[in-house]
């Protein structure tokens, strides 16, 4: 009878150890989960239930690396706001998978995605046809983000062309050109630079985020 009450107790204790853990690490929903989330919160799960199988064991035995994991998660989450090369590295790169209505077999070979996932999660979009799509993008998560041609009344087939052709990628993020985006957009680190200083913005490094859409920059500085 007393093993079944440690039991009970050792469940309801981490149960509310793990869900204050989850919270500190800070909210993120499942399917935005990264690999490295996704091995941590099962990590930790495991070790939630090896305390729970083997009430004689002390507490701290599964308590110690819980908390480890969770210093380690947090200080990893902390660097990658900081750097996009650890957060590329961390939690991976969006890949365009379709790009300008074009499937990128290459980027699809790359991420180990064949036709089959395609299809399934452009279904689970509700697009029937591939024909359909302008561009694909496949998050880190592992999420397909889906972007459908738009056929605008009362707009010539040029206006229409160039409204497609945006995919309003970032140009800087962190403070860092973005040079594979500016490839897709057919422009230059040069042309970039020259841009920014003709709206005043000298010091490229001083921006957190800049995006292009349709002749339009969006920009946002750092915090000071």
């Amino acid at each position: 009878m007393e093993e079944y009450v440690l039991i009970i107790a050792r469940t309801i204790f981490l149960y509310i150890l793990i869900l204050i853990i989850f919270r500190v690490m800070g909210k993120r929903e499942i399917g935005e989960l990264s690999v490295l989330d996704l091995v941590v919160f099962i990590m930790i799960a495991e070790m939630a239930v090896m305390a729970i199988e083997n009430p004689k064991d002390p507490l701290i035995h599964s308590m110690l690396p819980m908390f480890l994991l969770m210093s380690i998660q947090i200080f990893l989450a902390y660097v990658s706001l900081k750097s996009q090369r650890i957060r590329d590295v961390i939690d991976g790169k969006a890949s365009v998978i379709i790009n300008n209505g074009k499937i990128d077999e290459k980027a699809m070979k790359k991420q180990r995605y064949n036709f089959d996932d395609l299809l399934i999660q452009l279904r689970d979009k509700n697009v029937k046809n591939v024909a359909d799509v302008e561009f694909a993008i496949l998050e880190p998560s592992g999420k397909l983000s889906v972007f459908q041609k738009q056929k605008a009344e009362g707009t010539s087939s040029d206006d229409q062309q160039e409204e497609e052709a945006s995919l309003n990628l970032p140009l800087i993020m962190d403070g860092e050109i973005q040079e594979e985006h500016l490839k897709r957009i057919n422009k230059t680190n040069l042309w970039l630079r020259q841009q920014l200083r003709s709206l005043g913005y000298k010091d490229y490094k001083n921006i957190s985020f800049c995006s292009y859409d349709n002749g339009v920059f969006f920009i946002d500085l750092k915090d000071e």
